[in-house]
């Protein structure tokens, strides 16, 4: 986490941009920072930037503090604003005098701090300080975040994604939460044959008040892996960024991996998901309707501000016979190829049809273990088929 000069010494920095048209304001905090001895730079911009290239700054520049200007244009300062508390970036609006009711709704929108004119050395150091204690008091078990989405529609990412998070765990990741956020199409619980009362909208709905007891009772154990369900019904997604953002940072304090099943980023449900995951996993196949969706799918998350470093690129069902080559699909994407799954239509559909899992010693199987041990950076040991055969491919 960011901290003050002092929490410097012990391993913390802050990486702080300020957006701040007015000359004065940016001119006086400039001053403040560099008397308050911060090792860190400012990276600055003069204009109020747009949703584009406000994403493309926090992708090329990672800051974890920013300074915002709310005066100059208060109704783009507060579009950003909800920008930054949808990303859990601390900020500090800035204004040129004290303005109680602009206070206020700043902080309604997000704000941690807010400081004007004219500023004090001593105001400053405290402001920090205060940010700094928030972040520390939060606990954060280090958990990582995959959106899996669909490059296009039965490209399989909803399989991948039920196989992934059982291949994790097995990975000896004891703690695996698998949620389906898909709001219309929602299918887990039917992969999985699993029932439950609740779902992510009830989760969503209590995100602020979220604990371990609170908690148990909306997930659904499967195979050592806690599983949160989409709604029975299909459902418009009506909600606040900041809700979404907390019941995520509560997934991230309690679990090693989440795999998050997610709708394209067509629409904000979808999107946001992409902006607060780590890692994005884009399914598609090699077929050429798909890699022709799949580049709109790509051109969505770009025009949005979401980097390609971000997306890896995972080639379902690959069958060099009936599509493009890897490195045709490579061209086409302007994206490198993460991992390659093969094709294995009749088995995998016999099993689905007999309620049996695909087994493990499969290729497809093989090459889902092989996708997990890629995002965790952990290899498996061998096991006994008798033990583990089929259990992590069950579908596709």
């Amino acid at each position: 986490m960011p901290g003050n000069n002092n929490a410097a010494n012990s391993g913390n920095v802050w990486k702080p941009m300020l957006i701040c048209p007015h000359k004065e304001l940016g001119e006086g905090l400039t001053v403040l920072w560099l008397e308050a001895e911060q090792t860190g730079s400012i990276t600055a911009s003069h204009e109020y930037p747009s949703a584009l290239a406000f994403h493309e700054l926090v992708a090329s520049q990672a800051p974890n503090l920013c300074f915002l200007d709310v005066g100059s244009n208060p109704e783009k300062a507060m579009d950003l604003l909800g920008q930054m508390r949808t990303l859990g970036l601390p900020v500090v609006a800035l204004h040129t005098h004290n303005e109680p009711e602009l206070i206020l709704n700043c902080l309604r929108h997000g704000s941690a701090e807010f400081l004007y004119l004219p500023f004090s050395s001593d105001q400053f150091s405290l402001t920090l300080e205060r940010i700094l204690k928030r972040a520390q008091s939060v606990p954060r078990s280090g958990g990582q975040v995959f959106a899996f989405m669909r490059g296009k529609a039965g490209c399989g990412s909803t399989t991948i994604a039920c196989n992934i998070a059982f291949q994790i765990q097995a990975l000896k990741f004891e703690r695996v939460l698998l949620a389906d956020l898909d709001p219309l199409t929602g299918t887990i619980a039917f992969l999985l044959k699993l029932n439950s009362n609740y779902s992510f909208v009830h989760a969503l709905a209590n995100s602020s008040r979220l604990d371990e007891a609170l908690w148990k009772g909306m997930v659904t154990p499967s195979r050592g892996v806690d599983v949160l369900l989409s709604p029975e019904m299909p459902v418009d997604m009506v909600y606040e960024p900041e809700d979404l953002a907390a019941m995520v940072n509560y997934w991230r304090q309690v679990y090693d991996f989440v795999i998050l099943d997610t709708p394209g980023p067509q629409r904000d449900w979808g999107l946001s998901l992409a902006r607060l995951c780590d890692e994005i996993v884009l399914l598609a196949t090699n077929e050429l309707p798909a890699i022709h969706a799949t580049q709109n799918t790509l051109a969505c998350l770009d025009h949005n501000g979401i980097s390609r470093s971000k997306v890896k690129l995972v080639i379902n069902r690959f069958n060099a016979d009936l599509g493009l080559t890897g490195d045709a699909v490579e061209s086409a994407l302007d994206l490198k190829v993460f991992h390659q799954l093969p094709s294995d239509y009749e088995g995998v559909q016999k099993a689905l049809m007999e309620g049996k899992p695909v087994p493990a010693g499969t290729k497809v199987g093989k090459g889902i273990l092989e996708l997990a041990e890629k995002l965790t950076g952990r290899k498996g040991q061998p096991r006994r088929q008798s033990l583990f055969g089929g259990l992590f491919s069950a579908f596709e």
